[in-house]
């Protein structure tokens, strides 16, 4: 018998309780679709992957403690939706925002330890937005923890974050017509700097990693460089939003996870309708000078970045990836239909995934499960696809459930922040 068949008939007698859904052979790659309790998943580490262990590295155990820096409009919900997934599959415990700061922990204070709700401590695992305090993510996260965190391109930030919230924060409110062009033009007529969510006008991505927003790399080179310091010091992998397939295999290697681990749905997309097609190159400059701290930064990780692939070998990163993309396309046929699509919330029947809206002017995508579906293979599709207030409420649930005892009456925060807007999905609902 060949060897691969035997693996797999090893495997298949250590599945006494599993449900095997669907086995693809190819010439190069075995897939499992194993429908297991809660937990539906492709099994990549039954074949090579492109890019092997260095050699004579032993194989390590997978990496337990993460804390993820979720940055603003960077697609930093989908890999909060891989870290929570991966999270439940193996029991760890998800470090969660008390009650009175909402599903972010308290933003845009300074994270604190105590925003975390007490039912959700000790953590392994922390990926909801905070605004980055060293000393206080090291009083609640374990040794040995993984800091990653996401950056994007400045312009396109930007305009995403004009779009997202534009109804939330005064600088934006205060242009004629909602025009980015305008606001661009002249920053100054508008921004207030202190004001409430003035970081959403103004170098968004320095201000997430704890640094001063207001400073200018061309008045003063040296904070940059001193900022980009204290990034490297504690960050072991900062990903690149454009580059998100090939940031996932390097966190994959990172983290000694399996291709299966880093699979996802997009999540928090808008609708095209409420986006730019394209900047125009004026624009963006005009974007990156009003936001040069947040160019700085990302300039010098995005050359980290391809440093970093080049390291672990552009080809076989670039193959993995190639992988990561046909699997994931596969599980989200899998879960969404034939033909799977985003859709407007007014057209998501199951009320779990519907992604709340900003504003009346700006639509959030999502995904939606066609109808009979039942099951663990449904609940992992769903857990799939579930947004960012809807999940962290679920896990939030589940861990008090589990914590028995510590489930007690939640202390008030004092001064806890004002709440965010909350805009429930528009138009008719499904049943």
């Amino acid at each position: 018998m060949p060897p691969i068949l035997q693996r797999l008939q090893q495997a298949t007698k250590m599945m006494s309780r599993r449900k095997i859904l669907l086995l693809v052979l190819g010439c190069s790659t075995v897939s499992l679709l194993i429908h297991q309790g809660a937990q539906l998943s492709w099994y990549p580490k039954l074949f090579p992957l492109s890019c092997p262990p260095l050699r004579n590295s032993p194989p390590r155990p997978k990496h337990m403690t993460v804390a993820f820096l979720k940055t603003h409009k960077t697609a930093g919900t989908t890999v909060q939706n891989i870290l929570f997934r991966f999270a439940e599959r193996h029991n760890l415990t998800v470090a969660l925002p008390h009650p009175s700061c909402e599903h972010q922990f308290c933003y845009p204070r300074n994270f604190s330890a105590h925003f975390v709700h007490p039912a959700t401590r000790p953590p392994h695992v922390l990926a909801s937005h905070l605004r980055f305090d060293r000393a206080e993510l090291e009083r609640l996260m374990p040794p040995g923890t993984v800091y990653v965190t996401i950056l994007r391109e400045p312009a396109a930030m930007f305009e995403s974050l004009f779009s997202y919230y534009n109804q939330y924060c005064p600088a934006f409110r205060r242009v004629p017509n909602a025009s980015l062009e305008a606001f661009l033009r002249t920053p100054e007529a508008y921004y207030r700097a202190g004001e409430h969510f003035a970081m959403f006008a103004h170098n968004t991505l320095a201000y997430d990693l704890g640094g001063d927003n207001e400073r200018s790399p061309r008045d003063d080179a040296a904070y940059l460089a001193g900022l980009i310091r204290q990034v490297e010091e504690v960050f072991s992998l900062v990903m690149i939003a454009e580059y998100f397939d090939e940031s996932l295999v390097l966190l994959r290697r990172l983290l000694a996870w399996d291709l299966d681990d880093v699979l996802y749905a997009k999540l928090n997309a808008r609708a095209a309708s409420s986006r730019l097609a394209a900047i125009p190159a004026a624009l963006a400059r005009a974007a990156r000078t009003w936001n040069a701290l947040d160019a700085g930064l990302y300039d010098h990780f995005n050359a980290t970045f391809w440093r970093r692939v080049a390291r672990a070998g552009r080809a076989c990163v670039e193959r993995e990836a190639r992988e990561l993309r046909e699997a994931r396309q596969r599980l989200l046929r899998r879960c969404f239909g034939d033909e799977p699509v985003l859709r407007p919330a007014a057209q998501i029947r199951t009320k779990q995934l519907q992604p709340w809206q900003p504003s009346s002017k700006v639509d959030i995508m999502g995904y939606d499960l066609p109808g009979g579906g039942a099951g663990a293979a449904t609940e992992a599709c769903l857990k799939l696809a579930m947004p960012e207030v809807q999940y962290s409420n679920y896990l939030l649930r589940k861990q008090k459930r589990r914590g028995g005892a510590r489930a007690r009456p939640e202390p008030v925060l004092d001064n806890p922040p004002p709440r965010p807007i909350r805009v429930v999905p528009r138009g008719p609902q499904g049943p």
